[in-house]
């Protein structure tokens, strides 16, 4: 615990030049933010292990799919408990969709559960973040930084993860860094502004609901 206790400190210090905007929308609206820019997310090492695209599905599908979500969403949160699984099964699984996952970061939270997921590379990270999303409620509500970090200990715990191994993949300031200066390539290369946003064949779409989204991918793959 006090090796965690640590890395809470030094993480603190790292987002103290960036600026987070609070969930607080309630109109069941895409979260719009800020791009935040840290001065410290620079410093990701160059001879730093590139960032690993989580994707589901036939690389060779019709159609590629990018999400573009944070874990703090909670329209991101409501999209994998209700569409997710409709679309994985009816166009992911069939090979008619290749999709790809991508964190966006609103809150430390979100950096932390990242790690978290990763940490097991591609094999496990699915499973993973279903998990986050379907607790989410709960860590959202925790009440200290340290309850949020134990919350998504249990998941990893609970996924086959090993505790010494979750606390290394916690305290991987290398990996942070580099996560946080992918996101804002991504996000900025894409002008992501919101969650959750996807990108369909290189076109940006705003999720609104899921009989709209088949509309569009059924229309796409009638023209493929």
């Amino acid at each position: 615990m006090r090796k965690l206790s640590s890395f809470l400190s030094v993480f603190l210090l790292i987002f103290g030049a960036v600026y987070f905007l609070q969930l607080n929308n309630s109109e069941g609206q895409q979260v719009e933010f800020d791009l935040p820019y840290s001065a410290n997310a620079e410093e990701a090492s160059e001879d730093a292990a590139p960032i690993i695209e989580m994707m589901r599905g036939d690389g060779d599908a019709p159609v590629e799919m990018i999400e573009y979500a944070a874990f703090t969403c909670p329209f991101c949160a409501k999209f994998h408990a209700e569409a997710y699984p409709n679309l994985k099964a009816n166009y992911i699984d069939k090979g008619l969709v290749k999709f790809v996952y991508r964190e966006v970061y609103f809150h430390k939270f979100g950096v932390w559960a990242s790690l978290i997921a990763r940490c097991a590379g591609k094999t496990k990270f699915f499973g993973i973040i279903d998990e986050i999303y379907r607790k989410h409620g709960e860590w959202t509500s925790a009440e200290s930084d340290m309850a949020v970090v134990t919350q998504f200990k249990k998941i990893g715990l609970l996924a086959g993860l090993e505790e010494p191994e979750l606390n290394s993949c916690l305290q991987d300031g290398a990996k942070l860094r580099t996560l946080i200066k992918w996101y804002e390539d991504n996000a900025k290369r894409d002008g992501i502004k919101s969650t959750p946003t996807l990108m369909i064949n290189g076109e940006k779409h705003s999720y609104t609901s899921y009989e709209a989204l088949t509309e569009l991918l059924d229309e796409i793959l009638e023209k493929s």
